[in-house]
């Protein structure tokens, strides 16, 4: 009877995480700038919400290997890396994630909204390049709330070998 259970086999799934921005010197930093912004939380766009890295293998077509998954959610991840990065312009002294505390007054508000986070293989599948598209938008807090900005970002291609996720994830970053 023992022998109809199957041997174990190695689980092949590997976690990636976004790299941190790097860090600034060591100690205490002062805080020049009065800027106080409120970062709402990441939004992404549905397929990138599966917890797999994304490879885009034709116009329509997408692909989430088993195998490549993040560590924890990529909007979490995200969040994190842009809060490290606002809080180290000259012009910010804080920086408040969502929900934002009500005793403290902000000036602006930022929300990111990903809309492509994957690599793209060529036909060959051999080949390929890294996409970071995003949308932008700051938006003035007060009584009318005005949008001051609003922007698409992409990231610089940049090329890819087409397998390797430990790359990918850190182009991504």
């Amino acid at each position: 009877g023992c022998s109809v259970i199957p041997a174990p086999t190695a689980d092949p799934t590997r976690y990636y995480v976004l790299a941190a921005p790097t860090a600034g010197p060591a100690g205490a930093q002062p805080i020049n700038g009065g800027l106080r912004i409120g970062l709402k939380n990441v939004e992404l766009t549905p397929y990138l919400k599966k917890g797999a890295l994304v490879v885009r293998t034709g116009e329509n077509e997408l692909s989430f290997p088993a195998e490549a998954r993040w560590a924890e959610p990529l909007d979490q991840e995200i969040l994190h890396t842009l809060r490290t990065q606002v809080l180290a312009a000259p012009t910010v002294g804080r920086v408040f994630v969502q929900p934002f505390p009500f005793e403290e007054p902000r000036d602006f508000d930022v929300s990111v909204r990903l809309i492509r986070a994957e690599g793209v293989v060529a036909a060959n599948g051999r080949s390929g390049v890294v996409q970071l598209v995003a949308m932008i938008e700051v938006m003035r807090i007060g009584a009318l709330g005005e949008v001051v900005s609003r922007r698409r970002f992409a990231a610089p291609e940049t090329a890819w070998d087409g397998k390797d996720f430990s790359q990918l994830a850190a182009r991504l970053s």
